[in-house]
């Protein structure tokens, strides 16, 4: 949905977010195939190395560099695709939580928890982007009295 109305809007991070569908391939293979179980050739091949987990930093950093100071908290807001990513990051944070027992246990590789953690802060620095690009306020938390 983010990569839909993202792409209608003509952002360049499109391409960025297919690769991302397609990593979350790799990284569902990798949790489907338990470490301690699985036969050597299924884990050959739904290995998941460190990779990604930097170009998702180098990502976050080349976006976070084009944008104003975080000074509050922030509410997903700032148009159909800055909150479709929010939405998105949601999401995202919701499998890490459930993954991170999997890792813990030694059935996946660490580095799909680290890809999450990361993907979650791409998404949400992607959303404000969006939310800047499209002259889109951000709304601000403000804690209920």
């Amino acid at each position: 949905l983010a990569s839909e109305f993202s792409s209608e809007k003509g952002y360049t991070f499109v391409e960025q977010l297919h690769k991302v569908q397609c990593m979350l391939q790799d990284v569902g293979s990798n949790i489907a195939t338990p470490l301690s179980s699985a036969r050597e050739a299924h884990l050959k091949r739904t290995s998941f190395s460190e990779k990604p987990v930097l170009e998702l930093e180098q990502w976050i950093d080349k976006y976070s560099e084009q944008l104003p100071p975080l000074r509050a908290f922030i509410l997903p807001s700032g148009g159909k695709s800055s909150a479709a990513l929010h939405f998105s990051r949601a999401v995202c944070r919701r499998a890490e939580r459930c993954v991170v027992p999997i890792v813990q246990a030694g059935e996946a590789d660490p580095n799909v928890a680290k890809y999450l953690n990361r993907l979650s802060d791409y998404l949400f620095v992607l959303a404000r982007y969006a939310a800047m690009k499209e002259g889109k306020e951000e709304k601000i938390y403000i804690k209920s009295e």
